[in-house]
């Protein structure tokens, strides 16, 4: 998608009112159920929302940034108000680039907390002023112990199972519509090791 400053004015003022627009970042390598929980409460909460795929040069991630923004794609199908960009700079850059005021983040325990409290500081003093608010959403209880570094080892673990027991060992963890298209990709990848 390319924004523009007269396009991005015309969409996020509406109707004389400012259209709330929140970012959902993370890498997302691969995107899992913990992360659609979340998309799918942001998306009741803004106007737009855009998951972003960040692509952070001191991670080695698994699947290119192609490959994630399409499995997310697939996840959040659903959701009209939803869309998915990759960007590989900095959060707030990309966030002033398409006029978002709300960075969504999620928690599941005291130390993303800690964590999220300290990177919500950086980004109101790089974005400037009161620019940017971090919305935080507490991780629903049934997907606290989910995260995409479990998916990878389940991936791993499951590699020499067939594809109906490798779908059954991670389709607990990942949205059920990108199921096969992540068993497909991790295919490709651990082929070619």
């Amino acid at each position: 998608m390319v924004w523009n400053s007269k396009a991005q004015k015309k969409s996020i003022v509406e109707e004389g009112r400012e259209r709330r627009v929140a970012v959902f970042a993370g890498s997302f390598d691969p995107f899992t159920v913990g992360h659609l929980d979340l998309v799918k409460r942001a998306a009741g909460i803004f106007d737009s929302l855009i998951v972003l795929v960040a692509q952070n040069a001191s991670k080695k991630n698994f699947f290119d940034a192609e490959t994630r923004k399409a499995m997310v794609e697939a996840a959040v199908s659903e959701f009209p108000n939803v869309s998915v960009e990759v960007h590989s700079g900095l959060t707030v850059d990309f966030m002033k680039s398409v006029g978002a005021h709300y960075l969504v983040r999620g928690i599941r325990n005291s130390a993303d907390l800690e964590a999220e409290q300290a990177a919500a500081w950086n980004n109101k003093v790089i974005y400037g002023g009161n620019g940017v608010e971090t919305v935080l959403l507490l991780s629903a209880q049934e997907h606290l112990v989910v995260s995409s570094t479990l998916v990878r080892e389940l991936l791993k673990c499951g590699a020499n199972r067939s594809a109906t027991e490798q779908k059954s060992l991670i389709s607990k963890y990942v949205p059920k519509n990108m199921v096969s298209m992540l068993l497909k990709e991790y295919r490709k990848v651990y082929e070619a090791v």
